[in-house]
Parts: structure tokens; C-alpha cells; sequence
């Protein structure tokens, strides 16, 4: 069966900037988030790459640009269906005020009732992104074979609901996963059942080791994680 790499995009100036960028146009990554997708294609290096699907948003886009220029040939689909969570009116808003809204709650404890005011239900988002990676998988295998691996760079949340729906894990569970930016996930689907290969690889262990005092940028997602709260649309990862 096809290989599926998920990779999260790097890390954008919305996530530095502890904003919840959803589609907010613009969002870019940062220094930081450039080097990470510098580093990406030395990391896939050996692995031939059938195909390769990218949100439309601007950071996916910019993750994706120094693997494609490394491979000549290798042509990039866009699908809105990988695309980030749409969060209506929480969009560009910061996370440390978002913190005390009373849908937050159940974002965090029980997102298969959490619907976004202007935009979409947690519900929905899962659906169509398991739809269309499930529609790839299928697509890759007929044209390539079962042993074809292909890439698909997406968003925090979207990448947590494939890996929940990948385990066979409740949505309501989903927020125990993590994946920082520029982690690589991996999945296998068969006609049984899915293997989960890797989970937010990136071959880096620095963000197991304690973390400095926050700054005032990473305050409210640090308190989040004190809290046991997940980070809303996948947090900075290690600095």
C-alpha cells in the first residue's frame, strides 16, 4: 500500500506571534520556519516522492518550495481540503485572549461538538481532510503503485484529526496528540486498518528538554501546556 508523509508546515510569524492564523492571508514563516524547510529535503533524501499535495496556504506553500526546487520535475497539487481549520471569527486573534472564551472549553475537552462561530465545525474539518488524504492514497497507488510514497503538507490541527482517525481515536481525543512545525508524520493505509509509521518526527529531541523562562510571545502557549491544554492550531514548537 502507498506511504503517506505529513509534513506540518515551519514555523510562521503567527505562531511567534501567538496568533491563531487559521486562513488569515499573509501568514508567513519565519526565520526559523525558513531554516526548518531548508533542512527538509536533506531529511526525505532516499525517498522517491510519487507526488506532492500541499494546503494552498502561504506557509505550506513556502515549506514546500526548497523540496520542489530540489527535485526537479516533481510537480505540486494544491487541495483545499488540507487546508487549515477554518476558525471563522477566532481567525487572527490572539490565543491568550481566546483563552477565556467559554467555547475554548470545549475546543479543548470535547471538539467533536466544538463549531467555530463564522466558520466550521471540528467535526467537518476531520471529514474532508480524511476524505482527501484516503482520495490521494488511492489516487498515488493506481498511478504508481503500492509502493509509492507521497508528501502532503498541511496544519497542526488537520494533521492531529488524520493521525486520531489513522488510530481509530475518537475526535474528542485528538488533543493528546502533538506535532510541531516542520515534524514529519507517517501513515500507511491497507484495506484493513492503518498503520501509524511516525508521529511528528523531527529529528531533533531539543523540545523534550525544559524549556527557559517564556517570553512574552510563547506566555499563553506555555500556560496552555501547564494548564494541559492543547495549543489551538499546533503551537511553535521548540525554539
Amino acid at each position: 500500500m502507498a506511504t503517506l508523509i505529513l509534513v506540518r508546515h515551519g514555523r510562521s510569524t503567527a505562531n511567534t506571534a501567538g496568533l491563531l492564523a487559521g486562513w488569515t492571508p499573509g501568514v508567513a514563516l519565519d526565520e526559523r520556519g525558513a531554516e526548518q524547510a531548508a533542512a527538509l529535503p536533506a531529511r526525505l533524501e532516499g525517498i522517491p516522492l510519487a507526488a506532492v499535495v500541499s494546503s494552498p496556504l502561504q506557509r505550506c506553500r513556502e515549506t514546500l518550495a526548497p523540496l520542489l526546487a530540489s527535485r526537479p520535475g516533481l510537480r505540486e497539487h494544491t487541495d483545499e481540503r488540507i487546508g487549515e481549520c477554518h476558525y471563522g471569527d477566532w481567525s487572527g486573534r490572539k490565543l491568550s485572549e481566546l483563552a477565556d472564551e467559554p467555547l475554548m472549553r470545549v475546543v479543548q475537552q470535547h471538539p467533536s461538538a466544538a463549531a467555530f462561530p463564522g466558520g466550521e465545525s471540528m467535526r467537518a474539518m476531520q471529514a474532508r481532510a480524511v476524505d482527501a488524504v484516503r482520495e490521494w492514497n488511492d489516487r498515488v497507488e493506481e498511478e504508481h503503485g503500492a509502493d509509492a510514497v507521497f508528501l502532503v503538507c498541511s496544519h497542526g490541527d488537520i494533521i492531529k484529526s488524520l493521525v486520531a482517525d489513522a488510530l481509530g481515536m475518537h475526535l474528542d481525543l485528538f488533543q493528546r496528540v502533538h506535532v510541531d512545525p516542520c515534524s514529519v508524520t507517517a501513515i500507511r493505509y491497507t484495506p484493513t486498518r492503518p498503520f501509524l509509521l511516525r508521529l511528528g518526527d523531527t529529528g531533533d529531541l531539543s523540545a523534550l528538554a525544559p524549556r527557559p523562562a517564556p517570553d512574552a510571545e510563547r506566555e499563553a502557549e506555555r500556560e496552555s501546556e501547564g494548564d494541559g491544554n492543547a495549543v489551538v492550531g499546533g503551537g511553535a514548537g521548540a525554539a
